[in-house]
């Protein structure tokens, strides 16, 4: 398909029209303080997966509410140094899936954590963590859950869980705490986005093709999934338009990213449909951080750099934990 957004040189300079509400931090710091006063500690259960070169385990940590969040945590066997730890957040619509997937970053010598993503992971990758929430009416998919309340909205429990993940990960005692990494592609870009910027002690954000960035603009242009369930959410209630966008301000990725101090690596494709490239752009252009890396890929749709990117990753991370 041809280019569709706008210009290259647009690009550079496009920035959103999103602001943050005045209580944005407020409403996040209590959102976390009352997630971590439900806790428990995060349970790591040794599998043998005939892996030999890695030691896997079945992770259990607490997310909002205190709630059960499913995840893996991998590392290379027989290593007794402390280890980067780099936490990976999924696509919309997969789960965890089996350790198998998720071998890259052992391998290439880090402490590897993959949060699995309450309610998902019956599209195109198996997942094990439910989400015990209900909302009121709304589209098929995940994006219109409770999105006339910040309180109830599905990404409040997403984003909790994210960062509670992080958590989890700092209590293994193979970690290494002053280096910490957040990786994910699409809804995992935008989750990793939010976690970076929720969370202080990450040191490196990689996320490609990041969703859930810049809504306004996004659910006007995106021709395909899964920004479109929230322009058929408001097609048909069409009395709560400002409403549902007053909610979405607290879980814009360009707001997030204003409050990233960490480097960040950011992919983005110009022939994207689903997270269009302007949408892409407009959180990279909202960071802060000197150390910030974009890498666009002119002819790809929403698979990005895939595979490229992946090397991109592993080479631009290894610069900045050694």
């Amino acid at each position: 398909m041809p280019t569709y957004d706008l210009k290259p040189d647009l690009l550079k300079t496009y920035r959103s029209e999103v602001t943050a509400p005045a209580d944005f931090d407020d409403f996040w710091a209590a959102t976390l303080a009352e997630a971590r006063r439900a806790a428990e500690a995060p349970r790591f259960t040794p599998v043998e997966a005939g892996l030999k070169l890695f030691d896997i385990f079945d992770l259990s940590f607490p997310g909002f509410a205190g709630q059960e969040v499913r995840g893996w945590f991998i590392t290379p066997r027989g290593t007794t140094a402390k280890l980067p730890l780099v936490v990976r957040y999924i696509g919309y619509g997969g789960g965890r899936s089996l350790p198998h997937d998720h071998l890259v970053w052992p391998a290439a010598g880090y402490a590897h954590l993959v949060m699995d993503t309450r309610g998902q992971g019956s599209s195109w990758s198996p997942g094990d963590t439910a989400d015990p929430e209900g909302s009121a009416p709304a589209s098929p998919g995940f994006m219109t859950r409770g999105i006339l309340d910040r309180n109830n909205y599905y990404y409040r429990r997403v984003f909790t869980d994210a960062v509670r993940a992080i958590d989890a990960g700092l209590s293994h005692p193979a970690v290494d705490s002053s280096r910490i990494a957040v990786v994910g592609g699409s809804q995992g870009g935008g989750i990793s986005l939010a976690a970076a910027g929720l969370d202080r002690r990450v040191n490196a954000v990689m996320a490609d093709v990041p969703f859930l960035c810049d809504f306004p603009r996004a659910v006007r242009i995106a021709s395909r999934g899964p920004y479109p369930e929230i322009s058929t959410y408001l097609s048909v209630h069409r009395d709560h338009i400002g409403q549902a966008f007053e909610t979405l301000r607290y879980f814009d990725g360009t707001i997030f990213a204003q409050r990233i101090a960490a480097s960040t690596l950011i992919s983005v494709a110009q022939m994207d449909t689903v997270c269009p490239p302007s949408t892409v752009y407009a959180a990279f252009n909202a960071l802060p951080a000197t150390d910030r890396t974009l890498i666009d890929y002119a002819f790809n749709d929403h698979e990005g750099g895939g595979i490229f990117q992946a090397r991109e990753q592993v080479a631009w991370l290894g610069k900045r934990f050694g």
